[in-house]
């Protein structure tokens, strides 16, 4: 069994007697617009995808047990003022719940948490870098160097908002949740979202709520990214260990 939730309490209880080490791996993303073209939900499905894949290569490891908590699907996006759909929470609400979350695993002998966010607003990054400081779980920060670098070349350039780069990975992971005639016919946008100032989409010249290529997306490179970013959260998984 991989997702938390579907344990009963007795399952639960039993892990702390159980040989492989657990590990709680969290998805957290935002619901807001990623285009025309792509579901609100795009920030926590990539967590999610990512989770799901890292437990599913780590089944048959003899010394770590992976476990899949309910995701946060909500995160502070003010970015998306003004678009339908947007569901911004505040900073010390995002702050309150997470730290919350681990607190009560933690009170249960489970320690062994670790963050895996897929929304990279800066306000957004600052309260869960806080939570790992606070809370002393793990926090897979893709944004970082370390990481960033064996991802794509949008992901990089900052321009991968429901661009090339995330539209890729939902159509490997939910092909029927984009909409493909819209996609293919959408103009590239280059609005660097990891620039100082930007405050809001719409202001930043994304008119659509996109930036990046996202006619040029494919399930393949999706495929590959989270081949790429699955190496990514194993090792931070074994590292916590």
């Amino acid at each position: 069994m991989t997702y938390f939730a579907d344990l009963s309490s007795r399952q639960v209880a039993a892990l702390a007697s159980d040989t492989r080490v657990p590990v709680l791996l969290l998805p957290v993303g935002a619901v807001e617009p990623h285009g025309p073209h792509a579901p609100l939900g795009t920030d926590p499905l990539i967590s999610r995808g990512m989770c799901e894949r890292a437990a599913a290569r780590l089944a048959g490891d003899p010394g770590i047990r992976v476990l899949i908590l309910p995701e946060v699907p909500y995160g502070v996006t003010r970015f998306a003022a003004g678009f339908a759909g947007g569901v911004s929470i505040g900073e010390e609400t995002l702050y309150a719940l997470l730290t919350d979350i681990c607190g009560a695993l933690a009170g249960q002998g489970l320690t062994r948490i670790l963050l895996v966010n897929n929304h990279f607003e800066p306000a957004h990054l600052v309260v869960l870098r806080r939570v790992a400081e606070t809370s002393g779980v793990g926090f897979v920060d893709l944004v970082r160097r370390r990481y960033a670098a064996r991802l794509t070349d949008e992901f990089r350039s900052g321009e991968c908002h429901a661009g090339q780069y995330e539209t890729s990975l939902v159509l490997a992971d939910r092909p029927d949740l984009v909409d493909t005639a819209v996609q293919r016919d959408l103009p590239a946008v280059h609005v660097d979202l990891a620039r100082g100032g930007v405050t809001d989409f719409a202001s930043a010249g994304m008119t659509d709520a996109y930036c990046g290529n996202p006619a040029q997306a494919t399930a393949e490179e999706g495929e590959k990214t989270f081949s790429a970013l699955t190496d990514i959260l194993v090792e931070a998984i074994r590292e916590l260990v």
